[in-house]
């Protein structure tokens, strides 16, 4: 069940070309070797129209990021992911970093599956592959 969900803002829509980041995140997970059910991956962008980031007199972007998986991975498997995608995201915003004033951050998050509800009929589909 990883999911993840990146947060921008709307002054950087044009650019951003956030589907094909939310492939590669995908690409990465899919990637760790069977350390997430493909089934469960899951990544979302949220634009942001309302937002003030520092002293408001710039046009100030950024792009803000959550990984969240249910527990069971130890901490090298972790900071792995974490790390590639992170990188990623770097490689990915890198022209627009050049170009103007930006802040890139991203943040894990592990919660327990106690009080989680699931119905998901996608795992069938990866069961049985190789």
């Amino acid at each position: 069940m990883p999911h993840f969900v990146v947060e921008y803002t709307d002054n950087i829509k044009d650019e951003l070309n956030v589907r094909a980041m939310l492939v590669k995140v995908n690409q990465i997970i899919i990637a760790q070797h069977e350390l997430f059910p493909i089934g469960g991956i899951r990544s979302r962008a949220i634009e942001l129209q309302d937002y003030v980031m520092s002293d408001d007199q710039e046009d100030y972007a950024f792009v803000h990021a959550s990984l969240t998986v249910g527990a069971g991975r130890n901490q090298q498997q972790i900071d792995k992911t974490c790390s590639e995608i992170f990188q990623m995201m770097k490689a990915h915003l890198a022209e627009l970093f050049d170009q103007r004033y930006i802040a890139l951050s991203m943040e894990f998050r592990e919660f327990s599956e106690a009080g989680t509800y699931k119905h998901n009929n996608v795992h069938a589909r990866f069961k049985n592959r190789g």
